[in-house]
């Protein structure tokens, strides 16, 4: 059994050494003061410098980057998947117009209103391309006066088989209607919106329909599926058609021309009848109407005329009145509170479809559908 060690005791001559030790040891333990400890803060203080806030700003970002692109990329990657599923979304939307449209022909309400809206082509007239749109104005309101009217069912056979007769021509009527319009810009004529509410207001007078347009209105949506506004679009077409065939028709407004100089001239206004008017109901009577009182709701005479014999005096005759098919020159025989007897001479200007066939002829229309 080893023995324990002995403990040696400082000699009491090494005190001293102790004694000058120990307040050397308590300086290191004590604590420092605050002014001190601030002292000693500054001293290990980073100095602030433009570097210095530079490159804790560049600790700063570089910390968020990690959280940041992660964002952005998938941000970019929502916006090519939206922008990739609405390109597909158009692209199947024309698909699917384009064959109800040429290859099904459809006539519903749905793609007729998309036909408002994109401008599908149905043919080309010339340097005119024919809007879808006008083809399926014009069929559908045929449909829509026979399935009304006539209660014609258009998914019957017979139905089917109507409706594939009346196709081509609605789509030729649209045809002409683009060759009018060039027509219209080569001559320069036009139609104003009086020029239409005039057509309106023989329109009410002729069928007896009131002064306002509520009637009208009832009655268009009735037969035809049309609103005023559909309305005033016919009749502005029906009136460029009219004014182009009186305006190419030259040869018709020289004879009515010179019926009006020999009627100056002293001639007598029956005999000239006889001789010149195209109305073969009237011109073996002097040309006298067989409507024995004439007010504006006269089936027989046309309202331009009845407007001017409100204006003539008895034994008056008119210069030339152009109605929608013929040049006239009327002759007021008697007035009785806005009833009139008169005569007229009628030169008929060509139809509409004189001046189009050559035209059409030249350059013949290309058709996008089959009818």
């Amino acid at each position: 059994m080893k023995k324990p060690k002995k403990i040696r005791l400082p000699k009491l001559s090494s005190a001293p050494k102790i004694k000058e030790a120990l307040p050397k040891v308590a300086k290191r333990f004590r604590k420092p003061d605050l002014q001190q400890q601030a002292a000693d803060a500054l001293s290990t203080a980073p100095r602030i410098t433009n570097e210095t806030i530079a490159e804790h700003r560049e600790i700063v970002l570089k910390g968020a980057r990690k959280y940041k692109y992660p964002l952005e990329h998938s941000k970019h990657r929502i916006v090519m998947v939206s922008t990739t599923l609405l390109g597909l979304g158009i692209i199947g939307f024309f698909v699917y117009a384009s064959l109800s449209l040429y290859r099904f022909q459809s006539t519903s309400l749905f793609m007729y209103r998309v036909t408002q809206i994109i401008p599908f082509p149905v043919a080309k007239a010339d340097k005119s391309w024919v809007s879808y749109e006008s083809y399926l104005f014009e069929l559908r309101r045929y449909m829509h006066y026979y399935e009304t009217q006539q209660q014609v069912d258009f998914s019957s056979s017979s139905g089917k088989f109507q409706l594939d007769i009346y196709r081509p021509k609605a789509l030729q009527h649209v045809i002409d209607a683009a060759y009018v319009k060039e027509l219209v810009a080569e001559h320069h004529i036009s139609v104003s919106s009086s020029d239409v509410d005039d057509a309106i207001a023989t329109l009410l007078t002729q069928n007896q329909l009131g002064e306002g347009n509520n009637e009208l209105a009832s009655v268009t949506q009735k037969f035809f599926g049309w609103s005023i506004d559909d309305l005033r679009r016919q009749l502005k077409q029906e009136l460029l058609a009219q004014k182009v065939a009186a305006k190419l028709d030259t040869a018709a407004y020289a004879k009515a021309q010179n019926v009006v100089l020999q009627l100056k001239g002293g001639a007598d206004f029956a005999t000239l009848a006889a001789q010149e008017s195209d109305d073969s109901s009237t011109n073996g009577n002097g040309g006298q109407y067989n409507d024995q009182a004439i007010t504006m709701s006269s089936q027989e005479v046309s309202p331009q005329v009845v407007r001017q014999l409100a204006q003539m005096n008895v034994g008056e005759t008119s210069d030339i009145i152009t109605t929608p098919t013929s040049f006239e020159v009327v002759k007021l025989l008697s007035t009785d509170n806005g009833k009139y007897k008169a005569a007229h001479i009628q030169i008929n200007f060509n139809d509409i479809q004189t001046y189009l066939q050559p035209l059409e002829k030249k350059n013949p229309a290309k058709r996008f559908i089959s009818t």
